[in-house]
C-alpha cells in the first residue's frame, strides 16, 4: 500500500462490529487471547526454554559470581542477576499470554468470511495497491510476511466481511477503504 506499510499499521482505529463472528468486547479482549494450537505450542516451547535452559544458566552464572566474594563490586554477579529479572520478566508474560489463550480451531470458523486463521487479499482503494493479510492469535503475529493479529484495528475492521464487501476503517489522518478480494485457509 502505498504511503502505509503493514509495519504502520498501528494507525488504524479499532473497529468492533457485535455482529461480527469473532467478536470480543473490550472487556472479553483483555480476558482472552485467541491463538491457533500451532502458536500456542509456540509459546510453551519457547516457555519450557527459558524455564529449563535459559534460566538454570543464569542461576549457575550468579553461583559462580557469589562464590568470587564480595557482591558489592562483582560486575559479573549485577549483571548476571540484571539478566534474571530481564529472563524472569519474559517469563512472566508468557505464562500470562498462555493463561490468558483460547485455542480456536479456525475449522470451524466460516470458510466464506473474514475471520480469525484465514488468508484475506485486500484492495486499497485510495490506492489501488493489493495487500495480503493472515489474522493470527499472540506469538503468531510477523508484520513482515503479513501476519497480523485478529485483535489488531485493521483485522478487527476486516472481521465478518465477504468477498466483495468493502471496509472502511477510519483513522487519524482519516478513512481508508478497502475491498475484499479473496479469503482462503491455509
Amino acid at each position: 500500500m502505498a504511503g502505509r506499510s503493514i509495519n504502520n499499521l498501528g494507525i488504524h482505529a479499532r473497529v468492533f462490529r457485535k455482529e461480527d463472528p469473532f467478536y470480543l468486547s473490550e472487556e472479553e479482549m483483555s480476558d482472552r487471547t485467541p491463538m491457533t494450537r500451532a502458536g500456542y505450542e509456540k509459546l510453551k516451547a519457547e516457555l519450557n526454554e527459558l524455564e529449563n535452559v535459559q534460566m538454570p544458566e543464569i542461576e549457575k552464572r550468579i553461583a559462580i559470581a557469589r562464590a568470587d566474594g564480595d557482591l558489592k563490586e562483582n560486575a559479573e554477579y549485577h549483571g548476571a542477576r540484571e539478566s534474571q529479572g530481564m529472563l524472569q520478566a519474559k517469563i512472566n508474560m508468557l505464562k500470562s499470554k498462555l493463561a490468558s489463550g483460547e485455542i480456536v480451531d479456525p475449522a470451524t470458523l466460516p470458510k466464506d468470511q473474514v475471520v480469525f486463521g484465514c488468508t484475506v487479499k485486500v484492495k486499497d482503494l485510495e490506492f489501488g495497491d493489493t495487500e495480503e493479510f493472515t489474522l493470527v492469535g499472540a506469538g503468531e503475529e510477523d508484520y513482515d510476511v503479513g501476519k497480523i493479529l485478529v485483535t489488531s484495528p485493521l483485522a478487527q475492521g476486516l472481521l465478518g466481511l465477504k468477498v466483495g464487501e468493502k471496509a472502511e476503517i477510519e483513522v487519524p489522518a482519516g478513512t481508508n477503504r478497502f475491498k475484499i478480494l479473496e479469503i482462503r485457509f491455509e
